[in-house]
């Protein structure tokens, strides 16, 4: 499931070096194609900039030479992501036409098909296969090719980011060969790491940010449902620190080493973000009177054994954590190979970035 807001000239590629820029941490990771399977080459975690809004392109400049640095390789090409904030991923129907078409039609009329106003925004479009779409009529019978209609995934962002994305890599000696939405990530992800499950049931996919969680749902295949919380793992660590009267600080190395002495305090957080996330999976269940059968979860929380294990009560649905390296061949040193098993569940949408350009 590919939505690029920015895509270079088609071509066959062979390795891609992807960036996921967080809040707080970024993941970058090296993938290469290899027969007919992928390698994780190197893979880098760097303390993200200090920033409250969107990252300018001056500040982008200088991070990835950190980043780039800190992976000790000289890519020529990135792909980027853009933070579940910054990006509207949303299914729409829409008549059946080209896809440079659709992008035009929303970007003269998005209010027709996405309820609001976006000036000034990139699109990018993907027409889901199992969607309901009416068989073309005779010749001089009934509807036009405009009058069809199809389900259709849109994206997008405001130019102004893309641009700011575009500029700051050029300027770290980079080009951009994709922008992706931050929460198609951990999707095409979970579609490598678990095929047959992607392919055949219905699951959700709950990745833990630093600001926000998203849930997406899949059918069969398929994103269904997405939703944004603004609940993350600052929430989490901000309320322990709050609570307890600890620092920062403290208050992460806990949450995650011993949460199980703390769970009153981290169950303020807890219980409100897993009954946000309860509520898409109800409406979903309701509109399609079909049940989510399990959850995968992503993001650092995930680490925390505690942590999964609380979401699920309050989620009502088997929760697991996934693991987005267990298809690829790892060539990251009999030294990283231990801790890529740690923080694997931190990778997946940088992984899932990556994914989309091969």
């Amino acid at each position: 499931m590919v939505l690029p807001f920015f895509e270079s000239p088609s071509r066959k590629r062979d390795q891609i070096f992807a960036v996921d820029l967080g809040s707080r941490i970024t993941k970058a990771v090296h993938v290469q194609r290899r027969a007919q399977g992928f390698v994780l080459s190197e893979y880098a975690m760097v303390d993200a900039p200090i920033f409250e809004k969107t990252l300018s392109a001056e500040l982008l400049t200088e991070h990835l030479k950190a980043v780039t640095h800190a992976l000790q390789t000289k890519p020529k090409t990135v792909s980027l992501t853009v933070g579940v904030s910054d990006a509207m991923v949303r299914t729409v129907e829409m008549p059946v036409m080209p896809l440079d078409d659709m992008r035009m039609v929303l970007k003269h009329n998005s209010r027709n098909y996405l309820q609001q106003d976006l000036t000034n925004f990139l699109y990018d479009c993907h027409v889901l296969s199992n969607g309901v779409q009416a068989k073309p009529a005779a010749p001089g019978k009934g509807q036009s090719a405009a009058a069809q209609k199809q389900r259709v995934l849109v994206a997008g962002a405001r130019k102004q980011i893309v641009q700011d994305f575009t500029e700051g890599a050029k300027n770290a000696g980079l080009m951009v060969d994709q922008i992706v939405p931050g929460l198609i990530g951990p999707v095409n992800a979970f579609e490598k790491a678990m095929p047959e499950v992607f392919a055949n049931q219905v699951v959700g996919l709950v990745d833990i940010g630093f600001r926000n969680s998203a849930i997406c749902i899949l059918d069969r295949g398929e994103l269904v449902l997405s939703r944004v919380v603004g609940i993350g793992g600052d929430r989490l660590t901000s309320d322990l620190c709050d609570g307890m009267k600890i620092s920062y600080a403290e208050a992460e190395g806990i949450k995650l080493g011993m949460p199980g002495e703390v769970q009153s305090h981290l169950d303020m957080t807890l219980i409100p973000l897993g009954r946000e996330l309860r509520a898409s999976i109800d409406f979903f269940e309701h509109q399609h009177d079909t049940a989510v059968s399990q959850v995968y979860v992503t993001g650092g929380t995930a680490r925390s054994e505690f942590l999964v294990e609380r979401l699920q009560q309050e989620l009502m649905v088997e929760c697991k954590v996934l693991n987005p390296v267990k298809f690829l061949q790892l060539e990251v040193g009999k030294e990283k190979e231990p801790e890529v098993a740690q923080v694997a569940p931190q990778l997946a949408t940088a992984l899932g970035t990556a994914l989309a350009a091969f």
